[in-house]
């Protein structure tokens, strides 16, 4: 098949590319992305002045806002479709953004705000949503943290939640993903939507237990038809801004609220976790039929994880059990069956290879529950799901001249499919404050009514250029 000969072929080329800095000498690792190393102890002694007659020192530089307390960036990022699509504007994304963040400790409490400030001429519709995403400010993070106790931590708020072991692939992570950002070359932080949300975190020598309360159901920032194409089932063709997706998400304080808990100890150098969710499909899997509108049907998910050292690298293993409520015999057609999602993955540095090289791939099943109820309740003329989607993926990064060039490419393949979706990317930090980057969204499918063969005409290519402080 030409699709998956294609798709090897650019991880093929990607690779030898990050292989060929295997020549250089020995560097010493920088921080990457790993997180800050702690402070060390404030009480260790002064060291001795120096004589009374030496100058004195060069006044360390003022940070931009420093007075202020604040920290964020400005950014610019413009992206283009490398094909022409009737149902989209040839740019993707044309954006300048920029962030403020603010963090405030008094007393016990923490405050914490981020905010984004946006212009992108790419959309029609600036009116503001927060919810969504939509308009001139994106309120990333609003939330104060108190641990009331030793053993337990809260945090109210807006905020951003994650949890499972996956690599761009969520089971047991049911918090809500921008996916238009995702696919239109934002930074890959912008996958992760925000929640409005109370987090409890309590911690013991057997357990620790992490429970989320959502008020208000939050729903995936899902492919709607204002920046990105998509199949439309209910057209039966492909749609964009002539058939932007109307949606009913449930949305009463309260009454339509969600309920999340994990449950993880660590064991013998092994994460082993258990997850629940308790609320909706988080974006579209069903439909009014009276309305027409798209719904977000009730769901359960209770699922595991275990994730620790296999080799000289890190194994994870991961599944969880969909169960859609409202649909638990599969037989009607109008809302999602369930499913059961299994996940393996392996990570590992190659030293040998190359310096600062990681690579990993991983395995992802989505098995459909009560097929059978399904094929049966099938509408006539609609083009039947499979059974099983079988899903490959595989990361490759590499870190050159002193981890300031960054080569990265992510890649999806679904052999049961034959559709793929890559994610090359090339970033380069200038300095402390400026960093550039390019990359591109590449969607291979000869068929439209598939998950990535759908957004074929969506591939772009984009550049960014940041400024930090």
């Amino acid at each position: 098949m030409p699709i998956p000969r294609l798709a090897l072929a650019a991880l093929l080329v990607l690779s030898l590319a990050a292989l060929a800095g295997g020549d250089e000498p020995p560097l010493p690792e920088g921080p990457g992305d790993e997180p800050p190393m702690p402070e060390g102890p404030s009480d260790e002694p002064p060291l001795p002045e120096g004589p009374k007659d030496e100058k004195p020192p060069a006044a360390e530089e003022t940070k931009p806002l420093e007075w202020l307390g604040l920290t964020g960036f400005w950014e610019v990022r413009g992206g283009v479709r490398t094909q022409s699509d009737r149902y989209e504007k040839a740019a993707s994304i044309g954006e300048t953004r920029l962030q403020l963040g603010f963090e405030k400790s008094w007393q016990k409490l923490t405050f914490k705000l981020v905010t984004d400030f946006v212009c992108d001429p790419v959309l029609d519709h600036h009116s503001l949503r927060l919810e969504t995403g939509q308009g001139w400010m994106d309120l990333r993070q609003a939330s104060v943290a108190f641990s009331p106790a030793k053993f337990a931590d809260v945090k109210i708020g807006r905020q951003i939640l994650t949890w499972g072991t996956g690599d761009l692939i969520f089971i047991n992570d049911l918090f809500p993903k921008d996916w238009q950002s995702f696919f239109i070359g934002r930074d890959v932080e912008y996958l992760k939507a925000p929640s409005d949300a109370v987090k409890i975190g309590l911690f013991s020598d057997l357990a620790n237990v992490d429970v989320v309360y959502v008020p208000r159901f939050d729903v995936d920032r899902f492919i709607r038809g204002r920046r990105l194409s998509y199949r439309s089932a209910a057209l039966g063709r492909l749609a964009g801004r002539d058939a932007v997706v109307n949606a009913d998400p449930p949305e009463e304080w309260f009454d339509d609220h969600e309920w999340a808990a994990r449950v993880s100890r660590n064991l013998g150098g092994y994460e082993l976790a258990g997850y629940g969710y308790w609320g909706y499909w988080k974006s579209p899997a069903g439909m009014d039929p009276a309305t027409g509108r798209a719904t977000f049907p009730r769901l359960s998910v209770y699922g595991g994880s275990v994730r620790g050292p296999l080799g000289k690298g890190i194994v994870n293993f991961e599944g969880g059990y969909y169960d859609s409520r409202q649909d638990r015999h599969g037989d009607d057609p109008l809302v999602r069956n369930g499913e059961v999602r299994l996940l393996a993955g392996y990570e590992q540095d190659l030293p040998r290879i190359a310096r600062d090289l990681t690579v990993g791939a991983q395995y992802y099943l989505e098995l459909m529950t009560d097929y059978g109820a399904y094929r049966r309740a099938l509408l006539p003329g609609a083009k039947p799901a499979e059974c099983d989607r079988h899903v490959l993926t595989f990361g490759v990064r590499k870190l050159l001249m002193n981890q300031n060039l960054e080569l990265s490419l992510f890649a999806f393949y679904s052999p049961s499919d034959s559709d793929a979706y890559l994610r090359p990317r090339v970033s380069y930090k200038i300095d402390d404050h400026w960093k550039a980057e390019i990359g591109g969204n590449v969607f291979l499918g000869a068929e439209r009514h598939i998950f990535f063969g759908q957004f074929a005409n969506n591939t772009n290519i984009y550049a960014a250029l940041r400024y930090g402080f």
